[in-house]
């Protein structure tokens, strides 16, 4: 399958970008597209003087930082095969991944470092800090491996003896079948595997990206990444494209949560937003519903004179509360809230839900937001084919299937897995479920390894009743499980919504039984709830935000 090069784009953007700022951390310290480059080529020494071949493994784990974008491009220019790690993962896990992806080197966050045992990963040559530090060296088990740290500044010279100029890059010629990335996902359903994303896939993306938001996007204009970068959808949307567009992308480097988002966003007005449905769904509650349930705000919306007036007041709250400069915000990740989607239609907010997948690198579906359809997630992408496997496709839900320039290779060292997921068409098998109008779009039922059976074995979609329950008062996140031929609700409730209303123990528990008894009356005679368990915390989640609902099937109710 041919295509252009990935590399090849990164390298004339950062040629033509090149006194630009690149990469900041956010409030710290700022990277131009020169600077960049420079440490690019400092890492491709130390690649090539510790023995790195290309196709070989780098593991980079650690927090969003400018640090870790410039060692995974340096990684990729330099032919090597990026091994981004989750710093969330639990150590062992860590582990696990480093030893099964047999990678060379770790270039690791000072977070993640402290709780990491060398001794764990045996087949690690050498160990580097990813922090504001250049790079030194915490581990070295060869020569290579510490003559190259050692003497990299020398070497460094000795290879650019009159000043490093832009003209000096001359990055790997990437092939379009070849493996750039290892992915390890994030693990929603099952344990993680390895992805293999090829060269194809990357370039896709980001043509994907180019195509959508170049109208909007400039060099220089800012860019706030929220997502985990190690994750394909934050990966592709919030760093890629930038680099390949010569925007800015200013990392966090702390956790996004609203307060947080919202300083940032009014700080540097960036020109689109990433999101995950948390964040959105969590500023519309706490920041927005309550002033709209004032009386008179109530009273004027249902006043046909005045309806209009008040939503484009509303509108513009929430578009002020993103930095009001964003022509769309892209949410994905995981399935919206009904009410909270209605809403935003209602106000005509510039938003869209997409739709993918780490296996796809990750874009299956995407509208723009004035063409997005209510409960979709857009039509087939660019370069992707999309079909539901079902005899009635617009009516009764199937699994979602795709092909295309953006699907893996395979799962690293798991022929099984690739076999049950890879069919012998090209079709990736996603695992969800779902219908297709006859304008294709595509509406998600649910995965097909939640799916449960009733008594009379009817297909019940959890989370087709998780979005009808997490309407209700008082529920912030919950979970759908089924013992026997039974249905149980498993709520947590946030702590300071109930301070807030002033409710005990038992009260929260009796509202907790009249939100089931409002549920059963919307929802089918089979896909009602026996009994509503509330959660003494939050649910586990991914870094991307998406419960880990596998945790919770055998949970006591």
């Amino acid at each position: 399958m041919d295509c252009p090069s990935f590399n090849a784009s990164l390298e004339q953007s950062i040629k033509d970008h090149w006194d630009l700022d690149a990469l900041s951390d956010y409030g710290v310290h700022t990277f131009q597209y020169k600077d960049v480059a420079r440490i690019i080529e400092k890492l491709h020494i130390i690649l090539e003087a510790s023995g790195v071949q290309h196709g070989d493994k780098v593991a980079i784990c650690g927090r969003n930082t400018a640090r870790w974008g410039i060692a995974f491009l340096a990684t990729l220019t330099y032919g090597a095969v990026a091994v981004p790690i989750l710093h969330e993962f639990h150590p062992e896990q860590i582990h696990d991944i480093v030893n099964h992806s047999e990678a060379k080197l770790l270039f690791v966050g000072d977070q993640v470092w402290p709780n990491l045992d060398a001794e764990k990963m045996p087949g690690l040559e050498g160990i580097f800090a990813n922090s504001n530090d250049e790079y030194r060296l915490l581990h070295g088990r060869t020569d290579k491996v510490r003559y190259a740290r050692e003497n990299l500044n020398r070497l460094f010279g000795e290879k650019f003896p009159m000043n490093f100029r832009a003209r000096d890059i001359h990055y790997y010629e990437d092939q379009a079948d070849e493996m750039a990335v290892l992915n390890y996902t994030s693990g929603t359903t099952s344990n993680s595997k390895g992805v293999m994303i090829p060269y194809r896939a990357l370039w896709s993306n980001v043509e994907f990206a180019h195509e959508v938001y170049d109208n909007h996007v400039k060099a220089g204009d800012n860019i706030v990444s929220i997502l985990p970068t190690a994750h394909m959808y934050g990966m592709a949307f919030e760093f890629l494209y930038e680099m390949t567009r010569g925007a800015h992308v200013h990392f966090l480097g702390k956790t996004p949560s609203p307060t947080v988002l919202l300083k940032a966003f009014s700080d540097l007005k960036p020109k689109v937003v990433i999101a995950v449905p948390l964040l959105i769904e969590k500023v519309v509650r706490k920041a927005i519903f309550p002033k709209i349930k004032a009386p008179a705000i109530q009273l004027a919306l249902m006043t046909p004179l005045l309806r209009d007036h008040v939503k484009t007041k509303i509108r513009r709250k929430m578009q002020q509360a993103f930095g009001d400069n964003f022509f769309e915000i892209i949410v994905g990740g995981a399935a919206m809230n009904h009410d909270i989607e209605v809403f935003l239609k209602g106000i005509r907010f510039n938003y869209t839900i997409g739709y993918g997948a780490t296996e796809c690198a990750p874009i299956i579906c995407y509208s723009p937001w004035n063409k997005f359809k209510q409960g979709s997630c857009g039509r087939p992408a660019p370069r992707m084919e999309v079909r539901i496997d079902s005899r009635d496709p617009q009516n009764i839900p199937g699994e979602i299937l795709t092909r295309g320039m953006n699907v893996m290779l395979g799962y690293y060292k798991n022929e099984e897995a690739t076999a049950q997921t890879l069919d012998k068409d090209g079709w990736y098998h996603t695992g969800d479920l779902g219908v297709m109008d006859s304008e294709g779009n595509v509406f998600i039922k649910g995965r097909s390894k939640n799916m449960l059976l009733g008594a009379n074995g009817q297909n019940i979609y959890p989370e087709e009743i998780e979005d009808k329950l997490s309407s209700l008062p008082y529920v912030t996140e919950c979970v759908v499980i089924q013992k026997g031929d039974k249905l149980f609700g498993l709520v947590y409730a946030d702590p300071d919504e109930v301070k807030k209303g002033g409710l005990s123990p038992s009260a929260l528990e009796q509202q907790m039984e009249e939100n089931r008894l409002e549920l059963n009356n919307i929802v089918p005679i089979y896909a009602r709830v026996h009994a509503i368990k509330l959660m003494p915390e939050e649910f586990e989640k991914t870094p991307k935000k998406s419960i880990k609902r596998f945790l919770y099937m055998d949970y006591p109710v």
